[in-house]
């Protein structure tokens, strides 16, 4: 567990840096015990929710849904393990839970659910159909405004999810209203599940397109933590209209044989591939919550 986990105190890049090795490293354990699950677009996204949780957002982990709070929706339902061990780590959820990745009857599902479905505080609806969290995250930015409500709103989107046409109607959407109270983050990784995104579905001029939706379009080193930290402040102080951040990021983020490639978008680690990935990511001050090798 983490100090001060009720205020986002967490300046030092060096400590966030640190905080979200630790989180790659729960992941990979994670993935060791369900024998299940996705290990690319997590690792990938690790530093994207260091630098959301442990710095910028508005939040309460005793009190995941209060009023006043920044909305985080993850339209990419399938990387939960990276907010899972997130979550755990910043006090949502005992650590010791997350030994309990996609098993029977526990609440870390294959796809986040919110607490009121059996599912995880902090997590605002379910999501895994890809291509509706935007959808979600402008109507809440929407009834916010008309409210008069100060909370922000995140969505965080994957670049193979933008193949998805409901997600450019919820830009339209977004754009038209000027939602300035809206922050799309899109892990722009390059891999989706069965290719490069350039094979399936060409996305590019990318920028451009958010631009003609009248969004302030903000690029940046989804692995570069001091510029992560800086341009979500950016993106927030954008007035008049919403704004987008394509965080160019490396799947399997970390681990030498997962980096780039998209074969590992929905594929986790043997045995052997585990050992090799922690021994890559290497230990942390903050320590593992299990020892996924002791006894074996």
């Amino acid at each position: 567990m983490f100090p001060n986990l009720n205020n986002p105190v967490f300046t030092n890049i060096d400590d966030l840096n640190e905080i979200a090795r630790q989180i790659r490293r729960d992941i990979m354990n994670m993935l060791l015990i369900s024998k299940s699950g996705h290990s690319g677009g997590p690792l990938g996204m690790a530093d994207v929710f260091t630098a959301l949780y442990f710095n910028k957002l508005n939040i309460r982990p005793e009190e995941p849904y209060k009023k006043d709070r920044d909305f985080v929706f993850l339209s990419i339902g399938h990387i939960a393990p990276v907010w899972y061990a997130t979550l755990a780590r910043r006090g949502y959820i005992p650590l010791d839970e997350l030994k309990t990745l996609r098993k029977v009857n526990g609440r870390l599902q294959g796809h986040p659910a919110p607490l009121k479905t059996h599912g995880v505080p902090g997590v605002e609806i379910a999501s895994g159909a890809l291509g509706q969290g935007l959808s979600i995250a402008v109507g809440t930015a929407l009834g916010l405004r008309l409210d008069k409500k100060p909370n922000h709103v995140y969505c965080i989107c994957g670049d193979g999810e933008l193949n998805e046409g409901q997600l450019w109607e919820a830009m339209m959407t977004a754009g038209h209203h000027k939602t300035d109270n809206l922050t799309v983050i899109v892990d722009r990784n390059y891999c989706q599940i069965d290719n490069r995104t350039d094979k399936v579905m060409e996305l590019e001029p990318l920028a451009d397109k958010w631009r003609a939706f009248n969004f302030e379009v903000l690029e940046v080193d989804g692995h570069d933590m001091q510029a992560v930290l800086n341009c979500i402040d950016e993106a927030k102080a954008v007035k008049g209209k919403p704004s987008v951040i394509l965080a160019y990021t490396k799947m399997g983020r970390g681990v030498s044989f997962m980096e780039d490639n998209y074969k590992w978008h929905g594929v986790p680690p043997n045995d052997e591939q585990g050992k090799i990935a922690l021994a890559e990511l290497k230990p942390t001050k903050y320590g593992d919550f299990v020892d996924y090798y002791a006894g074996k």
